[in-house]
C-alpha cells in the first residue's frame, strides 16, 4: 500500500505553451516562496505531463516563469527516476557526448538527434525548501540536461545545427499547433 499520494493526482491538466510562446524563451525566475502555491505548481505540472505523456516538464511550458521542473523518466537501464526540482543548477554533464532523438512537449510530434552528455547531476531543492541532488544517466541524463535547458530560455532545438536543424523547424512551421 502507498503512504504517499500519486503525483499529479490532485493537479489540474494545464495548456502547454508551444514554440515560439516568448516565455520559452526568457530565463525563468528563482523561485522564493516555497508555500501551497508552489505545490499546487508542482502537482500541475505532474498532471501535465501525464496528460501528455512526456517524461519531464519544466514551469515555463505551461507558462510559469519561475525556475520548476519535474519528470518521470527512465534512464538506459530502464530505472524510473520520479521527482521534481525547485530551482534547479546544472552543476555537472561531462561523460560521452551521445546524439539521440530528442523531442519536447512544446514541439508536440517532433524530434531531432540532439548531442547531450550521457552524464548529469542538478542540484536544488524540494517543494518543501530541502536541498536535492539528483544524477542521472543515459536517456534521464538527457532529460535533466533539457530540462534545465527550459528553465535557461532554451529549447533542444537550440542546440542543433546543419540539416537537421532546418528540417525541424521547417516541421514546426508546417504543423498543425501552429495555426
Amino acid at each position: 500500500m502507498r503512504n504517499a499520494s500519486i503525483p499529479g493526482a490532485h493537479g489540474r491538466v494545464r495548456p502547454l505553451s508551444l514554440l515560439g510562446d516568448p516565455v520559452l524563451h526568457a530565463p525563468c525566475k528563482e523561485v522564493t516562496d516555497f508555500g501551497p502555491e508552489l505545490g499546487r505548481l508542482v502537482e500541475d505540472l505532474f498532471a501535465t505531463m501525464y496528460a501528455a505523456q512526456g517524461v519531464g516538464l519544466a514551469a515555463n511550458q505551461v507558462g510559469e516563469s519561475l525556475r520548476v521542473f519535474v519528470y518521470d523518466c527512465p534512464d538506459d537501464e530502464d530505472v524510473r527516476h520520479l521527482g521534481h526540482v525547485v530551482n534547479p543548477r546544472l552543476v555537472e554533464a561531462d561523460g560521452v557526448v551521445i546524439r539521440g532523438p530528442e523531442g519536447c512537449l512544446s514541439l508536440p510530434g517532433l524530434e531531432a538527434g540532439t548531442e547531450r552528455y550521457d552524464h548529469a547531476v542538478v542540484e536544488g531543492f524540494t517543494v518543501t525548501g530541502e536541498p536535492v541532488t539528483v544524477h542521472g544517466t543515459g536517456f534521464f541524463a538527457r532529460c535533466l540536461q533539457h530540462e534545465c535547458d527550459h528553465l535557461e530560455g532554451r529549447v533542444y532545438v537550440d542546440h542543433v545545427t546543419g540539416w537537421r536543424k532546418r528540417r525541424v523547424l521547417r516541421q514546426a512551421a508546417r504543423a498543425p499547433w501552429r495555426r
